[in-house]
């Protein structure tokens, strides 16, 4: 590509990008009906003509001045590996950056250190490029061991896929958890992405985070942390073969604090009525679950105390409106709460992760073709 036309082409990235800003109704119910959720999401995170509250001001600040760098892995980019790209990326960086990777493998251990925030990780819809690493906890540590770890705040990753390929745990491996996505910082959005690992695939650790279409899949704790987040139209995959798996394990640990894994208009998949939807993992754990499909590899019961009943009376396991042959009440454990519609507001609205000083649409942005 001629140094002019890559200009073009980064200036139509750029405008692309600039021209969507989030609206800020977003106390706006998500709807029980699954048809309009892509017009509610359409008008609550809009144009920036929409827009009636403004950003954050250092996020306005960073949008406006946005760059793009591309990454191929067949060296066509302006770098070869993520790793690089990322490296290229100042310190106390303050605008955003978009990181166009190109379709292939990218067997890496990437980590986005606290001091550079305002980063997007962009990949092709059609053919996604992969992260891939085999981290586990023995070598690294369980947070260590993640093939993509985010510390830095406002990170955004759109059609990405990422995987750890560590073996599966069999009961007798040591320390063998493996995360695929470790996401620490604050106010981070996933769209279109997918997590691929068995035992602790995505550390959801910290922080207010947005999951939008994604697909995640495990086997037990496969969603785990502290994490303040909405997970919206996501598929969550039980993998078969274990006697028992737990989706869940939220890790909120005093009544006054704000985290909590809400999911919204999701499914749940998998069969063998074999998993926990979540368990008590720390005495205030909250998980809830709205408007999802759920097949029959939820087991009857639903959650788990982890055998420690003084937490009973202390979690927020929720449940309302699900379908499926997985979301019958009638079995549930006495703790889960089977709640009403004011029950939900609360948490059934992007309010709930803070969204409209800083959320934006997914980058619309594609790749120069191969040459």
């Amino acid at each position: 590509m001629s140094s002019s036309s890559s200009s073009s082409y980064h200036m139509a990235l750029l405008m692309a990008v600039l021209v969507f800003l989030p609206a800020a109704r977003s106390t706006v119910l998500i709807p029980s009906d699954k048809a309009q959720l892509a017009a509610w999401f359409a008008k609550e995170v809009g144009m920036f003509s929409t827009r009636k509250v403004a950003l954050h001001t250092m996020v306005a600040s960073a949008e406006k001045r946005a760059k793009i760098i591309t990454v191929r892995a067949d060296g066509t980019g302006q770098f070869k590996t993520l790793t690089e790209a990322i490296n290229s990326i100042p310190t106390n960086n303050q605008n955003r950056v978009i990181v166009c990777i190109g379709p292939g493998n990218y067997t890496e251990k990437v980590k986005i250190d606290r001091l550079k925030p305002f980063v997007t990780l962009h990949g092709d819809p059609i053919n996604m490029p992969t992260l891939i690493y085999d981290g586990t906890a023995l070598k690294y540590g369980t947070t260590d061991s993640g093939t993509l770890i985010v510390e830095s705040d406002y990170f955004s990753a759109v059609n990405i896929k990422v995987v750890n390929t560590a073996p599966r745990p069999d009961g007798k491996m040591k320390d063998a958890q493996a995360v695929a996505m470790d996401i620490s910082g604050d106010y981070a959005s996933f769209y279109n992405c997918r997590f691929h690992g068995f035992q602790d695939t995505l550390l959801d650790d910290k922080g207010r985070h947005f999951f939008k279409d994604c697909y995640i899949e495990g086997t037990v704790d496969f969603i785990f942390g502290a994490g303040q987040s909405l997970y919206l139209n996501s598929e969550i995959h039980v993998i078969p073969g274990d006697k028992m798996a737990i989706i869940t394990a939220h890790s909120r640990s005093k009544p006054d604090e704000g985290s909590g894994y809400v999911f919204a208009h999701c499914s749940i998949t998998g069969s063998g009525g074999t998993a926990y939807l979540g368990r008590s993992w720390f005495d205030y754990s909250r998980v809830i679950f709205a408007f999802c499909d759920m097949s029959d590899v939820v087991i009857p019961e639903g959650w788990s105390n982890n055998r420690q009943p003084e937490t009973n009376g202390t979690v927020y396991f929720g449940e309302f409106n699900n379908r499926g042959p997985g979301a019958a009440l009638n079995s549930r454990v006495t703790f889960c709460k089977k709640m009403t519609e004011s029950d939900c507001n609360q948490f059934l609205s992007l309010s709930y992760i803070e969204a409209a000083t800083w959320l934006l649409p997914p980058a619309t942005v594609q790749l120069p073709a191969a040459r």
